[in-house]
């Protein structure tokens, strides 16, 4: 039967962080607050944990859940090669609501789908997430819902749609934010003929900041539809 547990109250705070870990430990998966959204997690380089995660949203190997880390170090070891221009989005959005797709370390022994080479990294905001992370290493982690449903801003909204596929659930309150992270894919950093950042989802960072970082390293903004009546 999955446990709940409230981590505003101190006396269950760290009862539920040491029930998360060794959930983890035992391939079983946590829902976790973060600063966007409430997550669901697992132990990234637990293959089986990982589809488990897969099967508890509805969703195909071809939707690979991305990774939160805990530091900056972390993504240095996942990630073949950290570039200029995604040293400055991290130290400028980090930790917050940017996930940034980068190739994978070729050494690494996971399986989170099919990820075509690549990994999709985000440190988040929020310190029951943090303290986890520190705890148990990078998670495989997606928002807390069933595929085609509103992602979870409250864990009983998590524990509605995921019930006893969790182990774990930790309550952080209302997510800080309530809005996914923006991801961003900067493959073609590293070694791409035409290097350029590609918005793959708006979320929580916006374009203009993004700009503001990166320039015209990201790609142009989407042209607005013209207003009713007018010619192109």
């Amino acid at each position: 039967m999955s446990s709940l547990f409230d981590c505003s109250d101190e006396s269950q705070l760290l009862p539920g962080m040491r029930a998360a870990r060794r959930a983890i430990a035992r391939g079983e998966l946590v829902v976790l607050p973060t600063d966007t959204v409430y997550g669901v997690a697992a132990d990234a380089f637990d293959a089986a944990a990982v589809q488990r995660l897969l099967d508890a949203k509805g969703r195909g190997r071809q939707s690979p859940p991305p990774v939160l880390v805990s530091g900056v170090n972390t993504l240095r070891a996942l990630v073949a090669d950290v570039p200029a221009a995604v040293e400055r989005l991290v130290e400028e959005f980090w930790p917050g609501g940017l996930t940034i797709v980068l190739p994978a370390q070729p050494s690494l022994t996971w399986d989170l789908g099919e990820t075509h080479g690549t990994v999709a990294v985000r440190m988040p905001a929020n310190r029951i997430a943090l303290e986890l992370l520190e705890e148990t290493g990078p998670l495989a982690v997606s928002s807390a819902n069933l595929t085609g449903k509103n992602a979870a801003v409250f864990v009983d909204d998590a524990r509605a749609m995921l019930g006893e596929s969790v182990e774990i659930y930790l309550d952080g309150g209302p997510s800080a934010r309530g809005i996914s992270s923006t991801i961003v894919d900067a493959t073609s950093l590293v070694g791409g003929d035409e290097p350029v950042v590609r918005v793959l989802r708006e979320g929580a960072v916006e374009r203009a900041r993004l700009r503001e970082v990166l320039g015209d390293l990201l790609e142009p903004d989407p042209a607005e539809d013209p207003p009713p009546g007018a010619t192109l």
